[in-house]
């Protein structure tokens, strides 16, 4: 990891749809609040805390997950040309086997908020991308670190966020659970 904290991958399960009514910004907090508390359930032998987090692309208050298909993703970029949307990030920590729950009520979760303007994408450019194979698993439909980056013409906020883990809050949240950096 960028910030040298050494880490292990749980696997986890966590239902992932959006609530009727459901604002974006507690969708994800609900989201990598919950994939925590699996995380720390799976491994409650370990001493470590349990880091997760969840994305959400947001335009015109509508979350676009990840493409079901080539349509749904060319779909995405086209709604995403021209315009400025939103990317939240929930990171959340769970204490492990130390003891601590993560919970919205605490403060065990940073929420990340970004700004991305695309330029215009031509159909063309979006079947091409999609070609790639890059959109697939992305939410929104796209990578920024990855060869969306052509389509970004402006960025307000993280670009760590935007990938999927905002490391400013990632920081902070390890450290307050007594984590140390650049080991």
């Amino acid at each position: 990891m960028q910030i040298g904290v050494p880490f292990q991958v749980l696997g986890t399960s966590v239902e992932e749809s959006v609530r009727p009514g459901e604002p974006p910004a507690d969708y994800v907090t609900r989201l990598a609040l919950a994939k925590a508390a699996a995380g720390e359930q799976a491994s409650l032998l370990l001493p470590q805390p349990v880091l997760a987090a969840d994305t959400a692309v947001v335009v015109d208050d509508r979350i676009l997950g990840k493409p079901v298909d080539r349509a749904d993703g060319e779909r995405m970029l086209l709604a995403l040309s021209g315009r400025t949307h939103q990317v939240l990030t929930a990171v959340a920590v769970a204490r492990g086997g130390a003891g601590g729950r993560a919970d919205a009520g605490g403060s065990d979760w940073r929420l990340s908020r970004s700004e991305v303007t695309f330029r215009i994408i031509s159909a063309a450019e979006a079947r091409a991308y999609w070609d790639t194979g890059e959109p697939a698993d992305k939410a929104g439909g796209y990578a920024i670190q990855g060869r969306a980056a052509v389509f970004v013409a402006a960025l307000n906020g993280s670009y760590s966020g935007v990938m999927g883990l905002p490391l400013y809050e990632t920081a902070e949240l390890l450290a307050a659970a007594g984590v140390p950096r650049w080991r």
